[in-house]
Order: C-alpha cells, then sequence, then structure tokens
C-alpha cells in the first residue's frame, strides 16, 4: 500500500489528532459517526490529501481472516468505519462503544451531498454500464450541482485496469467510489492507487445496485435491528446463503471466546457455581 494511502497530516495542520482506532477481533475500527466521517474526508480533500476509506462489516472482517491481502489493505486505510450493526454491538464488550454504523450506501449520499455544495468532482466506477449510468443520473437528480467527472462500468480485465485508472485521474475528480465487490475493489484501488489520482477512494461493494433499483434495502428497522443481512439473503439466497451461514457463524463463535477470554479466573468460577446442575 502506498505510504500516502494510510492517514497523514500536512505541515502545521490544525485538525485535531484522531481518537484511538477500536480493536475488534482482526479489525481496528475508528470511532466515527456518518457525519464526523464525511467532514474527515471534506477535510483531507480540502488540504491536498489522499487517503482510502475502507467499510467493513461482519463478511468482511471474517474475510480478512483468510486474506492477508484484504487484511493489510484496511490495515493501512486511512479511515476504517463499522459498516454493520453487530460490530457496533461487539464493540461494547472491549467498553469501548463505537457511536453507530457508517455504511458504504450512506456514505455515498451524504458525501455527494456535501460533494454539491463545495463543488468535489466525483467519479462512479463499478457494476455493469446500465446500472452505472443510472446510478450516475439519480446521484446528480438528488443532489443538484453534483459535478459529476465521470463514469464507468467495473467489468473490465487485468489489461484494462491501468486505463481504467487513467480515465479517474483525466477526469479530476477528488472522490472515487468503486464499486467492484470485496476484494477486487480493494486490489484495483491498491494496484491502481499512484494512478487513480483522486483524493479520497472509497469501496462500496454493492452500493450501486441499491442506487440504480436493482436491489431492495432493509427497512430501518431491520437494519437497527442488526439483519440487513437477512434481508439480502432473502433477495438472494442462492449467492449468499452460504456465505452468511458460515461467516456469521464463525463471527459468533469468535466472539463468544473473545469474551469468555476477558473474564477473570473468580468470574469464570462464580459463573460454573451459579450454572444449574443436571
Amino acid at each position: 500500500m502506498p505510504p500516502d494511502a494510510v492517514a497523514s497530516r500536512a505541515p502545521g495542520s490544525l485538525a485535531p489528532e484522531p481518537p484511538p482506532r477500536i480493536q475488534i477481533l482482526n479489525g481496528r475500527f475508528d470511532s466515527l459517526t456518518a457525519e464526523e466521517t464525511v467532514e474527515a474526508v471534506v477535510r483531507a480533500i480540502r488540504a491536498g490529501e489522499r487517503g482510502i476509506l475502507s467499510t467493513v462489516n461482519v463478511a468482511v472482517l471474517m474475510m480478512m481472516r483468510s486474506d492477508p491481502r484484504l487484511q493489510r489493505f484496511v490495515e493501512s486505510s486511512r479511515w476504517t468505519v463499522a459498516d454493520g450493526q453487530p460490530l457496533v454491538w461487539a464493540s461494547r464488550l472491549w467498553r469501548q462503544p463505537l457511536p453507530e454504523r457508517v455504511t458504504g450506501i450512506d456514505l455515498i449520499d451524504l458525501l455527494c451531498a456535501r460533494a454539491a455544495r463545495e463543488g468535489i468532482g466525483v467519479y462512479c466506477l463499478g457494476a455493469e454500464g446500465a446500472t452505472v449510468r443510472t446510478v450516475a443520473r439519480v446521484l446528480q437528480e438528488r443532489h443538484r450541482g453534483l459535478a459529476l467527472r465521470g463514469c464507468a462500468d467495473g467489468y473490465f480485465g487485468p489489461e484494462q485496469a491501468e486505463a481504467r485508472a487513467k480515465a479517474v485521474a483525466e477526469s479530476g475528480a477528488e472522490l472515487l467510489f468503486v464499486a467492484m465487490g470485496v476484494p477486487r475493489q480493494e486490489s484495483f484501488i491498491e494496484e491502481q492507487w499512484d494512478r487513480l489520482g483522486a483524493r479520497v477512494v472509497i469501496g462500496v461493494g454493492g452500493s450501486f445496485d441499491v442506487i440504480a433499483g436493482l436491489r431492495k434495502r432493509a427497512p430501518a428497522f431491520l437494519q437497527r435491528a442488526g439483519l440487513e443481512w437477512a434481508y439480502r439473503l432473502a433477495q438472494e439466497p442462492r449467492r449468499l446463503f452460504r456465505r452468511y451461514l458460515v461467516t456469521n457463524s464463525r463471527f459468533l463463535g469468535l466472539m463468544s471466546w473473545s469474551a469468555l477470554a476477558q473474564l477473570s479466573p473468580a468470574q469464570i468460577f462464580q459463573a460454573r457455581r451459579a450454572a444449574p446442575r443436571p
């Protein structure tokens, strides 16, 4: 990962030092709200700094454990936010609760709204051609004045990756959303970082499909209940069943062991004594 993809501070910068990251299993998360994340991104762009923002949910966190390259990518990102309510709940086990879930799809709208007000150029890369063009149109309709510098589909081979990156740079966009799924989008960002030119790059997974209306997002009450994954599973059972069965089970198991590891011997002894005997 290029060194300027990690947090950097301009000489004489008056921006406050970021708070320590919160460790959840193999992930380290910034304690930021969605609004604070937007502010941090815009501040970096205005300061002429560069950085990558990673949005990590339970599935990505578990994927990182078996993918060293993805693990290194997320660790070296300038910002890492928890894209899932279960991670917010898990943070409470460490008595350092994250303030809220910060999802990639929410950040797209929040950042585009801010970009429209402040004249920040945006580029969308990913999904199918018709889908990303619909996303571009929808975002411009939602956020009047948005400087959308370009869009391109994510269906290209390794031999075309450099050309895609150069197109982003030539557009003059300062903010890039990449929607090609994990870990492909992370590999592209890492490999093409020096050519992309954009100040801030964010991998947003399947968010473009939702914005374009190809998939529905879970109702707010399911999101708050941490059941957005179940809503997605109902829409795509064949593709997602095994993924969610394995990752969710593994996460619950690892969190259980982590919780037990925090108990003192006296607490474990008391719990055994309090347990009902057969």
